[in-house]
């Protein structure tokens, strides 16, 4: 074989190999994102379902309340010295709530049932939290019900009315649901006590009273992640095992109370689930359909594939030029001329800027290292940029220093509620994976264009107020013309 038919080989055999590659690869690929979607899809369509029973339950609830209204009201226009009518509201009452119980009580918890009997709930341990009112609902261990309190009067001055929904009738939430015989639904509150189950009540999961002590023995990662989801109010499935039974367990916040729903299948269920939306041998021949079609113009596009990559290369290069390696933001140069930018074009809008000082950073790098430095910066970039708007501007414009440009902020209760925010995200921000380190920071804010027409003025005027923020004592928010109070600061007043 000579070289010209040597290097005719070679031509084909090179671009066959890297197709063959291609292919397999694009089967793989297509295998694993095939089972993650259709496992996203499961976890999508068990949210919806548990979502759908917390909407059940909470109607139930809210219609039990409507009764409730209803009821004190006519309490308050028939008055409570009558206690043959006020008998006949209570024992009405029960019968149109469809509850165990209707008591009227007054605000030292002496209390009468629709028979008349007297009874004293003053002494229960709810009876404080029920009064207080900072929850619609209250729920009582020793009933097994959710207590739903409604006042008899303007400001409950002629007492309260307590509807006692049993939760047993959850339990047939789950009757005729479609899921397999080891399925459970059931209500939590923050620490995961069980208040409520429907289903599968032999589940090893809701044997006990609390269910992290059912399943955090044998899922530590994955209880953690559901005590986080209750802590948050967020949704979501992970998979546990208990003895030799695996399961999916989804939990949806209720928007109440800070209880949350679970709703626990089979793995075995979930997994038919999966396999049923999962695609099908057409979807594989289609894509290698495509995959041969797009090797044959390869060469033929490969002059405009090269063109694209120099555009793409050159729109990076310009990307990186505005924007600071270590925390993401704009860099220094990119927030001052997108700043710049915008006031030119809105010389009118009333606007809000924001310069950060963290407190203590060369400490900060003294202590615990240059690379923890790093990080503090880099989760305050992260966690700050995640507060405002999209539209509105955040850069790091020095070795600890950020600046927030916030657009048009009409009024004066909004630029207050801002100023709140920010002071608000620094009590609450840490950084670190490990070790946790609560930053601080001194915070000046200048107001455009009242305190500035131009950005070098702005700059001086909100630089003037971390200088003021400093000499207070540093970990405060001060604006560079002293205004009404915001809130008191982590560590001290922030405005006088």
């Amino acid at each position: 074989m000579n070289n010209q038919d040597k290097s005719s080989v070679l031509q084909w055999l090179i671009p066959t190999g890297i197709m063959m590659v291609v292919v397999i690869a694009m089967l793989l690929s297509f295998s694993a994102k095939s089972n993650k979607e259709a496992e996203a899809s499961v976890s999508k369509t068990l949210i919806s379902s548990a979502e759908g029973y917390g909407d059940r339950f909470l109607h139930e609830l809210q219609k039990v309340g409507k009764v409730g209204e209803t009821a004190g009201e006519i309490l308050e226009r028939i008055g409570t010295d009558d206690s043959a009518r006020m008998m006949e509201v209570l024992d009405i009452t029960s019968k149109c709530a469809n509850v165990d119980k209707v008591l009227y009580c007054t605000a030292d918890g002496q209390a009468v049932d629709r028979t008349g009997t007297s009874l004293d709930i003053g002494q229960e341990p709810w009876f404080e939290e029920a009064l207080v009112g900072e929850f619609p609902y209250v729920y009582t261990e020793a009933e097994k019900s959710v207590i739903v309190v409604k006042h008899v009067g303007r400001n409950a001055e002629h007492g309260y009315l307590m509807l006692y929904y049993p939760m047993e009738r959850f339990a047939d939430m789950l009757l005729q649901s479609g899921y397999d015989s080891t399925s459970f639904l059931v209500v939590v509150d923050l620490e995961g006590n069980i208040l409520g189950v429907s289903g599968a009540t032999s589940n090893a999961c809701v044997q006990g009273e609390n269910i992290f002590s059912a399943i955090e023995a044998e899922n530590k990662e994955n209880a953690r992640t559901i005590r986080n989801r209750l802590s948050n109010s967020s949704r979501g499935s992970v998979d546990i095992q208990t003895g030799n039974q695996r399961q999916v367990l989804t939990s949806v916040p209720l928007g109440t109370n800070r209880w949350s729903l679970i709703l626990g299948v089979s793995e075995a269920y979930a997994e038919r689930q999966a396999n049923y939306i999962r695609k099908n041998t057409r979807d594989m021949v289609f894509a290698l359909a495509l995959t041969i079609a797009v090797f044959f113009c390869v060469v033929m596009v490969i002059n405009i594939i090269g063109k694209i990559r120099n555009n793409n290369k050159k729109k990076e290069l310009e990307d990186k030029a505005d924007t600071d390696l270590l925390t993401g933001l704009n860099n220094k140069l990119a927030t001052e001329r997108k700043i710049k930018e915008y006031m030119a074009k809105n010389p009118n809008k009333q606007c809000m800027m924001f310069m950060v000082d963290v407190d203590n950073f060369k400490k900060i790098n003294d202590t615990m290292g240059h690379a923890f430095g790093d990080e503090v910066l880099r989760s305050l970039g992260v966690q700050i940029g995640a507060i405002f708007r999209a539209s509105d501007i955040i850069g790091r414009v020095g070795g600890d220093e950020f600046m927030v440009f916030l657009k048009d902020i009409s009024t004066d209760e909004a630029i207050l509620k801002e100023a709140k925010k920010m002071e608000t995200f620094f009590k609450n921000f840490q950084a670190g994976e490990y070790v946790k380190y609560k930053a601080t920071a001194s915070i000046g804010v200048a107001v455009f264009p009242q305190e500035g027409s131009d950005f070098e003025t702005l700059y001086k005027a909100a630089d003037q107020g971390v200088y003021k923020a400093k000499k207070r004592g540093k970990n405060q928010l001060a604006f560079y013309k002293d205004r009404e109070p915001v809130e008191q600061g982590a560590a001290g007043t922030t405005e006088e």
